[in-house]
């Protein structure tokens, strides 16, 4: 793994949301996926064999999907056992039949499984302002069989202009001996950026967790991980992520009193912050992973701010994409964040090169700072010159024309 992460945590090798225990998935091309250069899975169901403790967090873009709403509502109960999710048509903008369509998805897979129809939440990725083609999604829907290696299906399923299938697990032995494991899958690639994009992460665990705790650290877990990620600067309609912990692991559980609660935050926030990288680097026509890295702020919201104001400037961007030595775009970058900074005593890195020193320019030829950007991924540091305690991690991707084509014949 590229990010440090816990020693004691162990990664599962093409591990995904099946690899904790009592979980499986399942996926069918149904036809819902029209776009793109050959069809592939375009439904999915991601099931416990248990009710699980569950939390969300979704958009802040007041234009959001039935589904989304309906979430919201059935995530306050703290308790979930299933995921029915498509691509290719995110059910926005559709009105009362947009509302009986999700509606109807989350009714036929519970009556599948044979669980509670509120124990079923649902998630539509795709093109705005269109219904549902229910006629394709319903039988898709019944043909489905969910099993233990169903995980890279389902990653599958839910992808709509990403390249790759986005999927982690890794695993921890609790105080009691206890192993658990934490699962993830994701998916966006365009219309990405902070509260939240059109972004997919459901993670799973065999932990037993108390739903409040669960709640308080997905919130935590998001604020570090997805909402640090930008490729294009637009938020969507349908982002959703999702957090279910069904306790198949065995043990009591886990609230901010228990003896394994940094552990298991830990582990979900290992697992969030490696799907959060692969959405920046899997960003529409991106071919350079940017990761921003900020210290020296006056508090953590100040970091944030910055780092997540530089990896989403399409100047920076540019810059990254061309390996152009312009580290004026990242001061310019930094002074408009709102982020407090003293230009004095602020410093600048490309890579290992320190391309601006304490307020003023440094001797390392530009040469060498753009060849330190032909890399796969770029790390830029700032230290915004404070002396805060302030530190932060945002993750974005360089500007390319591809990303222009792309979105120019998204839907003709």
């Amino acid at each position: 793994m590229p990010v440090e992460h816990p020693g004691w945590l162990e990664w599962i090798p093409d591990g995904g949301v099946t690899s904790p225990r009592g979980w499986r998935a399942g996926a069918t091309y149904a036809g819902v996926r029209t776009y793109g250069e050959e069809p592939r899975f375009d439904i999915g169901i991601l099931a416990s064999d248990r009710p699980a403790a569950a939390a969300g967090v979704f958009t802040k873009n007041l234009v959001f999907g039935p589904a989304v709403a309906l979430d919201r509502a059935r995530v306050a109960n703290g308790r979930g056992q299933a995921i029915v999710a498509n691509s290719g048509c995110s059910n926005t903008a559709t009105g009362e039949q947009g509302e009986r369509d999700a509606l109807r998805m989350t009714a036929l897979v519970a009556a599948q499984l044979g669980i509670a129809e509120d124990d079923v939440f649902v998630a539509s990725t795709g093109v705005i302002g269109r219904h549902l083609p229910m006629q394709l999604i319903e039988p898709g829907i019944t043909s489905i069989a969910v099993s233990e290696d169903g995980g890279a299906a389902f990653a599958r399923a839910i992808m709509t202009t990403d390249t790759r299938p986005k999927s982690h697990a890794a695993t921890f032995t609790a105080s009691d001996g206890t192993r658990y494991t934490v699962g993830g899958v994701a998916k966006g690639s365009g219309m990405v950026h902070p509260d939240m994009a059109t972004v997919f992460c459901f993670l799973t665990s065999d932990a037993p967790a108390d739903a409040g705790w669960l709640q308080r650290t997905l919130t935590e877990v998001a604020n570090v991980s997805i909402n640090m990620v930008d490729v294009d600067m637009d938020t969507s309609t349908s982002d959703t992520m999702l957090l279910l912990a069904n306790g198949a692991a065995g043990g009591t559980a886990v609230d901010d009193a228990h003896p394994d609660a940094p552990r298991l935050r830990a582990a979900i926030e290992a697992v969030a912050v490696e799907l959060a990288r692969d959405l920046a680097r899997d960003g529409e026509g991106a071919r350079t992973l940017i990761e921003v890295r900020v210290c020296g702020a006056a508090s953590i919201e100040d970091a944030r701010r910055a780092a997540r104001t530089v990896s989403s400037s399409p100047l920076v961007k540019t810059m990254v994409t061309g390996r152009d030595a312009n580290l004026g775009r990242v001061l310019m970058a930094i002074g408009r964040s709102g982020a407090a900074l003293d230009p004095a005593r602020a410093s600048v890195w490309i890579g290992e090169h320190a391309a601006f020193e304490r307020g003023t320019p440094s001797q390392v030829p530009y040469e060498v700072i753009s060849q330190a950007m032909d890399v796969d991924e770029v790390v830029i540091r700032v230290d915004l010159g404070t002396g805060g305690p302030g530190e932060a991690v945002a993750w974005g991707c360089d500007l390319t024309e591809a990303y222009v084509r792309i979105n120019a014949d998204y839907t003709t």
